[in-house]
């Protein structure tokens, strides 16, 4: 498996891609993990180079801050209530439509780095999603098969909510309580879609080591496929853009568990894309 990082300090991480189990440079080709780079065939290009070893080492990669695996997204769309056992934890029937909503770029972080409880927050919750990458600019797209194509690669994704934010806050509109700074934590790398079968990969969290969630994206109701074609006809898709796809039941909002704290440490993972471990601290 291939997989691309951006590694080192927050706002100058270093392009990389992984394979056989070294980890190469990837500035001889680009100079950040981007649209541009995903645009322009960069998935395909960085993996040809590495296989021809035209890439040089990153030395002392493993001792680096691992950093979002995209630079900071265009848009981040999301998609709620996508597990119908997630809907009714939360009080809902299954939609018929997918839900959409966008979280601002601000929030987004690495997969490790802290998660800042917002000034006046009580009810910070935890999400983890599949994430899709958009690889090239897509409007109106026709097919599932033209939906899959637009698409770069899959990532592990945290769609932190403030849920009184969410639902008191912004009358019916979701962005207030998903866009604070630190909560969108993303990675720990961009795995490319001809290597993932997205529609049977288990996705799972925990809360100081006790389990929350634990689902398979075989349950989503509305599948990658059908979300990318779906968002395509309101908005145009650009690279680089995440999609958060929604997240499965076991999350604060049921009832079942007390909301985040300080001190609190959330683990999840996404099969084959990673695992994120994140501490809970103030603002």
């Amino acid at each position: 498996m291939t997989t691309l990082r951006r590694l080192g300090p927050a706002g100058a991480e270093t392009p990389a891609i992984e394979l056989d189990g070294r980890v190469l440079d990837l500035r001889p080709l680009t100079t950040d993990i981007d649209g541009a780079f995903l645009a322009g065939g960069g998935v395909d290009r960085a993996r040809s180079a590495a296989r021809a070893g035209e890439l040089p080492e990153l030395e002392g990669a493993a001792g680096l801050r691992v950093g979002a695996p995209i630079a900071r997204p265009p848009a981040i769309v999301c998609i709620g209530q996508n597990y119908a056992a997630h809907a009714a934890e939360s009080g809902n029937p299954p939609p018929q439509m997918p839900i959409v909503f966008l979280k601002h770029p601000s929030s987004m972080v690495g997969p490790n780095d802290p998660i800042a409880l917002p000034r006046a927050s009580s009810k910070v919750d935890w999400e983890v999603e599949l994430g899709i990458v958009i690889g090239s600019r897509s409007s109106y797209l026709e097919s599932d098969e033209a939906a899959i194509a637009a698409v770069a690669g899959y990532v592990t994704s945290h769609d932190v909510s403030e849920r009184e934010w969410q639902l008191n806050h912004s009358s019916g509109q979701w962005a207030l309580g998903k866009s604070a700074p630190t909560f969108a934590p993303v990675g720990p790398w961009l795995v490319p879609a001809d290597e993932v079968d997205p529609g049977g990969l288990r996705l799972w969290s925990t809360v100081n080591g006790e389990p929350r969630q634990d689902s398979n994206t075989s349950d989503l109701i509305f599948p990658v496929a059908t979300v990318v074609r779906h968002l395509s006809q309101y908005m145009i898709l650009e690279p680089g853009d995440l999609i958060n796809t929604g997240t499965p039941q076991g999350v604060a909002l049921s009832g079942k568990y007390p909301f985040l704290a300080v001190g609190d440490v959330v683990e999840m993972g996404v099969e084959g894309l990673g695992q994120q471990r994140s501490e809970i601290v103030a603002s």
